[in-house]
């Protein structure tokens, strides 16, 4: 497809407009590593907030939700939405840990909480792990989803398109630093949701479509709009990966990026990047708010539509010969469905796609960079590297990073694939992160166990199941629960049969973070004991008003989810009760947080 000179002058001022705040920035942003990778610690609740969203906003993810509708429903989305409890787990429990902390990055925790040499292996080993392999790998799927819409809406080849569309992200990323990400990320999450909302417009006044109510009564569509499973309809061999699993395992047993138990990655680095702990808690609502309320629905239409317009994948291939048959599966249906936008709006979303891509890079960039050189550089190469030699380290490594995500992009073939790789490699080691904070008995070798035993079940269910045994494969879902089970038992037995971390490290940690709970007593009891008395923790029944907080705050949002989808279905009564329930939740939410600050405000005042 062909764009027209107005929808090439949107797409040119979108570039120029990115790589000016990346200019702007440039000097302030290299002056530390500390303002290269967390701004000074000064960002406020809603620029970060919205920062997160515009990250997880990348150009993948309608291409996965479009899968996820395709292949099992709207309900399929509940292989994500059931990651709110964790969000907002970390919302109420764990921002104000993270930004007592006042580490650089999540990494440098290792050597804050743990003791001894496998403390230091376990935070340069996981640099590499996270900050390279990993990193790279969750790039390449962002990467992927960039080639098949270049490929569909301008007829480009895979090169073509990582050249193009990584150019100016890397030049903003590595001069601009996180600063210029923040900024960035602000006006490229508006853009984003504009274009986000014209492709469903535009999607329902197809003449195949003809409106949302021919949308919803179309008898391919219709059985697709469950918002919960039909239990009557379906098996629970249909009901375990799309809804069971999810929700009763999942959401605090895996790893996975933006969604981590207990906070992490880039999550972690904005919350370190908050002015003081109530702008981290601010900036993790208000993310958890936008990500699960606002961004479903358009992208769930246009998947809906796509039914209708290409109703199998030999109907996309057929209209896109030119694309690799090995890349056509559903989640090439989103970027197909955009070939029929009109010239300027066309420009307009394929500039918001490209914003999604650039945002969801830039971050994974500056994250990826900041692990490399501040928990492997810094702490095992050049002990004595000086702030300008770190910082060009960080823009060195912010290259490379693109070019392996790039290479590796190009043997991927479709979103959910790469999804659910990243869920395996991660399963079993979420309860970890979850309870490390609130139990001093978890230490290093907990860590490198749950780790290395999750990476080789991974392994095994990918490479040696099925191409070496040859035996038959083993369904995702089922991977996950044996992941989560093995890798659990692992970690938990080897925290039982070693040494917990060493006093000075354990006492150092408590009177910095204060966690809440009985998980710390022995601690406490012994310094007592030996006229090291350690100071009080949190007021009692704080962590209790904190969980109440999450529950809450996840009524709150799921409501408005549901409430949303409800209005669409013009399903009225349902979606006013729900509205009510949303808006009544929220202000009871605000009210127990008020209750909650108060508390906090009686402790010992941040360091």
């Amino acid at each position: 497809m062909l764009l027209t000179p107005i929808d090439w002058i949107i797409i040119a001022a979108f570039f120029a407009l990115s790589l000016a705040i990346g200019v702007a920035v440039a000097r302030r942003s290299g002056s530390s590593t500390a303002e290269f990778f967390l701004s000074g610690r000064e960002m406020p609740w809603w620029l970060l907030g919205i920062s997160l969203v515009a990250t997880t906003f990348s150009a993948d993810t309608p291409n996965l939700v479009t899968d996820m509708v395709r292949t099992s429903g709207v309900a399929g989305n509940w292989a994500w939405w059931a990651f709110l409890f964790t969000g907002m787990l970390t919302v109420f429990v764990y921002a104000k840990l993270w930004r007592r902390s006042r580490v650089l990055t999540d990494l440098e925790f290792y050597e804050l909480r743990y003791s001894g040499r496998e403390a230091a292996f376990l935070r340069g080993f996981r640099a590499i792990y996270l900050g390279l392999f990993f990193n790279v790998m969750i790039m390449a799927t962002v990467c992927l989803a960039a080639i098949k819409i270049g490929g569909v809406l301008l007829g480009i080849s895979p090169v073509q398109t990582l050249l193009m569309a990584s150019f100016i992200t890397v030049i903003y990323s590595s001069i601009g630093g996180f600063r210029g990400v923040l900024f960035t990320d602000f006006f490229q999450f508006i853009i984003a949701m504009i274009g986000a909302f014209g492709a469903a417009f535009v999607a329902l006044d197809m003449p195949q479509v003809g409106g949302l109510s021919s949308l919803l009564a179309h008898e391919a569509v219709a059985p697709k709009l469950n918002i919960i499973p039909d239990f009557s309809a379906m098996s629970f061999k249909e009901l375990l990966p799309v809804f069971i699993l999810p929700l009763a395992v999942q959401w605090w047993s895996v790893w996975y990026p933006g969604a981590e138990p207990g906070g992490g990655g880039y999550v972690a680095q904005r919350m370190l990047s908050a002015k003081n702990e109530r702008h981290a808690i601010g900036a993790t609502l208000i993310f958890n708010a936008l990500h699960y309320a606002l961004r479903p629905w358009p992208w769930i239409i246009v998947a809906l539509a796509s039914i209708i317009v290409f109703p199998d994948l030999a109907s996309i291939q057929q209209q896109f010969p030119h694309i690799d048959p090995s890349i056509v599966k559903n989640d090439l249906a989103y970027p197909a469905m955009l070939t029929f936008l009109p010239k300027g709006l066309l420009g307009l979303v394929v500039a918001s796609l490209i914003a999604a891509f650039m945002s969801t890079i830039a971050t994974h960039l500056n994250w990826g960079s900041s692990y490399i050189v501040n928990d492997f550089w810094a702490r095992f190469v050049d002990r004595k590297a000086s702030e300008t030699t770190l910082v060009n380290v960080g823009r060195a490594s912010t290259a490379v990073l693109m070019v392996f995500a790039a290479i590796l992009a190009l043997y991927l073939e479709n979103a959910l694939q790469a999804f659910n790789i990243l869920l395996q490699i991660g399963a079993g080691t979420g309860l970890l992160f979850l309870l490390r904070w609130f139990w001093y008995r978890i230490n290093a070798w907990s860590e490198i166990a749950a780790m290395g035993v999750s990476f080789l079940v991974a392994v095994y269910f990918e490479l040696i199941h099925t191409r070496v045994l040859g035996m038959e494969k083993v369904a995702s879902e089922y991977q996950l629960l044996i992941g989560v089970a093995v890798t659990t038992v692992a970690w938990v037995l080897t925290t039982l049969l070693t040494k917990p971390s060493d006093t000075a490290t354990l006492r150092r940690f408590y009177r910095m973070i204060r966690p809440a709970g009985n998980g710390w007593k022995a601690v406490i009891d012994q310094a007592k004991a030996e006229g090291d008395p350690l100071p009080e923790g949190p007021a009692k029944g704080e962590l209790s008003l904190e969980l109440l907080c999450m529950a809450v705050g996840a009524l709150a949002i799921y409501s408005a989810l549901f409430a949303t989808g409800l209005w669409i279905y013009s399903n009225f009564i349902p979606a006013l009760v729900l509205t009510l329930v949303s808006a009544g939740a929220a202000y009871f939410l605000f009210r127990l947080w008020g209750r909650l600050q108060t508390m906090e405000d009686h402790e010992i005042p941040e360091a």
